[in-house]
């Protein structure tokens, strides 16, 4: 078993409830007049009476949408943070576009360190870590955890496999961050090239870590966990290890206040029950309030085997939405629209995401008059500009897609 990073991990539930509901409504009494819109949020509600989750539930939503529309009036932050922006290290945008701010010069601000502490990383550790670092958080974000347990990290980014490796094999490199598809490219390169790499660990997220994924890179000899982050919130759950095998479902971060809520409203679910995670951050500088996620998942009853008495969830189980992720880059049905804007010769467009050979694809069905190869070949340009990823293109005849309103269609499966 993996030594705890803290003794907040082993709090008895009902302790850890009132300290975080306390510092909670602390946090909101001296939030409210430095953070315009989290004022507006809590509407009439007296912010030092947030001391519970029936309390916190009468607090509307605050959706990624509504994040976009309040940046726009209000730039960057829309009000949301109570430091102005000259006071944080760097400002980073992530498609939407959204900004979030982050802080280097306060150790581990995004709390990611205690989740690649239990994915086994620590300060003997070289770390290879492959999340970008170019306008969005996340290579910056796992550096930063990397870094306050003492490991040594080369900040690779994305792409570039052929550098990668070489690095990575010339640094001994013993753990991969990145997200789960990214690594086996590189372990790929690396038997084609005959690099030798020494990775024993790795610590993923950005995507879904599919079983056969996972039970490849054991048998590469790689013990790999997965955890779930956002650019807006940092580190949310995270999974632990138990006699060296991975456990199931993942443990809350003691940073936050997680909410499973039905689909389309702010109301908790009874445990147990899928629905949408709706997360409340405990970080003064950025004090998020009731943000709903997008994405679906469970409370996971029980003790954890681990020791660690946080509440656990199931893991990633779906989007409450159309908005999904692929490589790592989520792709939202406005995005497919402002697409189709840059091209009036296109008609609907339906985007279908699967998988083929362990990897994410992106399939982009466009209806056009003409099965015309500069319009295909523009869209997929376009496609890779406003989505940060690859799709190919198909045009089809006006007519030809389904009339059900789905604009991003998933067909990947967990199993």
């Amino acid at each position: 078993m993996t030594a705890h990073f803290d003794a907040l991990e082993t709090r008895d539930p009902a302790e850890r409830e009132a300290a975080q509901f306390a510092a909670l409504a602390a946090q909101l009494v001296e939030a409210r007049s430095a953070a315009p819109a989290l004022d507006a949020q809590l509407g009439g509600i007296d912010a030092a009476t947030v001391t519970d989750r029936a309390a916190l539930a009468a607090v509307p939503l605050m959706r990624k949408a509504d994040l976009v529309e309040r940046q726009q009036a209000a730039p960057p932050f829309g009000g949301l943070a109570t430091l102005p922006a000259e006071r944080f290290d760097h400002v980073f945008q992530s498609p939407g576009p959204i900004y979030e701010p982050g802080m280097v010069s306060v150790p581990d601000w995004w709390r990611t360190a205690r989740a690649l502490h239990a994915g086994g990383i620590g300060p003997d550790d070289r770390v290879l870590n492959c999340f970008s670092y170019h306008l969005v958080p996340a290579g910056i974000m796992l550096e930063s955890g990397a870094r306050a347990l003492g490991s040594v990290v080369m900040p690779g980014g994305v792409g570039q496999s052929d550098a990668q490796v070489a690095a990575a094999a010339h640094m001994g490199a013993t753990a991969y961050v990145g997200t789960p598809d990214f690594l086996k490219t590189l372990l790929d390169k690396a038997a084609e090239t005959g690099a030798t790499l020494a990775f024993t660990k790795a610590w993923v997220s950005g995507g879904a870590l599919f079983p056969s994924l996972r039970a490849a890179y054991a048998e590469a000899g790689i013990a790999c966990v997965q955890g779930y982050a956002t650019a807006d919130l940092g580190s949310v759950a995270y999974e632990t290890v138990h006699r060296g095998a991975p456990l199931p479902g993942m443990i809350v971060d003691e940073g936050v206040i997680l909410e499973i809520v039905r689909p389309g409203t702010g109301d908790p679910v009874p445990a147990g029950e899928v629905g949408e995670i709706v997360v409340t951050l405990l970080n003064p500088d950025y004090p998020l309030l009731r943000f709903a996620t997008g994405d679906m998942s469970a409370v996971l009853e029980g003790p954890s085997p681990c020791g660690r008495t946080g509440l656990r969830i199931k893991g990633w189980m779906g989007r409450a939405d159309q908005t999904t992720k692929v490589r790592g880059m989520f792709v939202r049905p406005e995005q497919i629209a402002a697409l189709l804007a840059r091209h009036p010769q296109a008609g609907k467009a339906r985007a279908t995401v699967g998988r083929a050979e362990q990897q994410d694809t992106l399939a982009l069905a466009v209806e056009a008059t003409s099965r015309d190869a500069a319009l295909a070949a523009a869209l997929a340009e376009t496609a890779r500009d406003l989505l940060k990823v690859r799709a190919t293109v198909e045009l089809v005849a006006p007519g030809s897609l389904p009339n059900d309103g789905k604009v991003i269609d998933d067909v990947r499966t967990y199993d």
